[in-house]
């Protein structure tokens, strides 16, 4: 499964009473597929999965899959803090359709690398589907070592890994060391370009639920050969990217939406609201990718 373009690690929109609010779901996926992506990714941190509850969970991965059209591509997010309840997620996405799914190491629980392998393997071979592996370790306390890249790198159904480690280098050492075998997908938002030019033609990416058309026009750009404009590009995108990675990354997503025109509601708790400095901050750096 060849993995490409820009795919939104999709927010979860919920209204004024904490419910999902699927109409507001329904127009910023419309605006989405309008502005170039090519497919879609519910249920992951972005998401809010951990806050859900697994009807709701369920609902989501439905109302996408019911969206999507042929050719655009399904990943979802399965992720939970032990192994059992991944399968029973992941067993969940493929009944509704997913047949890839992104999977971090468990949260808290900060496995071996020894366990993780099991825990990867387990997954495997309860459920037929692809993974995507995610390396967040600032985020899951657990990093995915080399070790068990080279444990995998021959397995057909491993087919990714979405970095997020913020390390350059070590995302130049996965596109060199796994060419052929393992995709590099971009995950660090304010590196993209970066991540591109080492082999990433992928980006499985939060920030394009508010900023999506630029998103894709620098995806498009650099696959075009035009090196310069994604430079420009990538230029007027770093700063709100970068203040996205300085925290209340799904706050701050959600009011991008909603400077938009996009509104989704607030987070769920722990996340709490914005500040009004943190919202000028980013408003102002988000002033010129809204006149795009």
């Amino acid at each position: 499964m060849k993995l490409s373009g820009v795919m939104p690690a999709l927010v979860t929109p919920f209204d004024k009473e904490g419910k999902i609010d699927f109409k507001a779901f329904e127009k910023l996926l419309v605006h989405l597929r309008e502005a170039g992506v090519s497919g879609w990714v519910p249920n992951g941190s972005t998401g809010e999965y951990f806050s859900q509850s697994t009807e709701e969970r369920r609902e989501v991965l439905q109302f996408v899959t019911d969206f999507a059209k042929p050719g655009e591509i399904l990943i979802a997010g399965t992720n939970a803090p032990a192994t059992r309840e991944v399968i029973e997620q992941t067993a969940m996405a493929k009944e509704i359709g997913y047949d890839t799914v992104l999977l971090a190491p468990p949260f808290y629980t900060r496995p071996t690398q020894e366990e993780l392998i099991k825990h990867y393997e387990t997954v495997l071979a309860a459920v037929d589907v692809n993974i995507v592996l995610y390396s967040y370790p600032a985020k899951d306390g657990s990093d995915i070592s080399f070790e068990l890249m080279d444990h995998f790198a021959d397995n057909p159904r491993v087919i990714g890994i979405k970095e997020s480690s913020g390390v350059l280098q070590r995302a130049i050492d996965i596109a060199s060391r796994y060419e052929g075998k393992i995709q590099l997908v971009s995950g660090s938002d304010d590196i993209a370009l970066d991540f591109m030019f080492w082999g990433a033609e992928s980006w499985i990416c939060g920030p394009s639920n508010c900023m999506a058309k630029a998103c894709c026009d620098l995806d498009r750009n650099y696959k075009a050969g035009d090196l310069g404009k994604a430079r420009e590009m990538m230029k007027t995108l770093y700063r709100a990217m970068n203040i996205l990675e300085s925290g209340k990354f799904v706050q701050k997503i959600k009011y991008g939406c909603e400077l938009q025109g996009l509104p989704v509601g607030e987070c769920r708790a722990p996340l709490g609201p914005l500040t009004d400095d943190e919202k000028a901050e980013f408003r102002a750096a988000m002033e010129p990718i809204l006149n795009w």
